[in-house]
């Protein structure tokens, strides 16, 4: 299967793989290169997503996008919480190429206060949560309404986490089929 590669100036998005970082929660990277990926069905969604949050003066980064299901199995060797990773005998809608974590930044290119870190654990990053400041609050509904307008679904355990509906539709996808060589 073909993903679509998401990246300036197809799409007007900023970047920050954390993965392919030791910013991520494992303190180490697991991604050897730092390249964004979806399915084509999501890269539209991730389109109008775009154009919604230009209508606003805002833009989108994005922090994690497909996953390969072997970069899956290390995440879940570190922390196998089914509360935060998608056990990956079940598969992760980021490693299907239809999910994607994502923050929002200005025009100046200042992300935006969402009251805790992307890939961050905790009460402090469930959609509303009341234990932030309201302008953090206010933002993270700015990204929720966005996302929403333009089809995708919302994991209600990470502000930062948006997917297809039905992610379980589209097939797993390891190193080799997507073709991607990021581990």
């Amino acid at each position: 299967m073909t993903l679509v590669e998401i990246s300036p100036p197809a799409f007007d998005v900023e970047t920050h793989m954390v993965y392919a970082t030791a910013e991520n929660f494992t303190g180490a990277a697991i991604y050897q290169r730092a390249e964004c990926y979806l399915h084509a069905d999501a890269a539209a969604l991730l389109a109008r997503s775009i154009e919604l949050a230009g209508e606003l003066g805002l833009r989108l980064k994005i922090f994690d996008a497909y996953r390969p299901a072997e970069a899956q199995w290390l995440l879940w060797a570190h922390n196998p919480d089914p509360e935060f990773l998608a056990d990956p005998r079940r598969g992760s809608p980021h490693s299907r190429g239809v999910a994607l974590d994502v923050s929002l930044i200005d025009g100046s290119g200042r992300e935006l206060d969402m009251g805790s870190p992307v890939d961050g654990a905790g009460p402090l990053a469930r959609h509303g949560c009341t234990a932030i400041a309201p302008a953090a609050q206010r933002n993270r509904a700015i990204l929720l309404g966005l996302m929403a307008a333009a089809g995708w679904d919302h994991y209600l355990n990470e502000w930062w986490h948006y997917q297809l509906y039905e992610p379980r539709r589209y097939p797993l996808l390891d190193e080799s089929a997507a073709g991607t060589a990021m581990m």
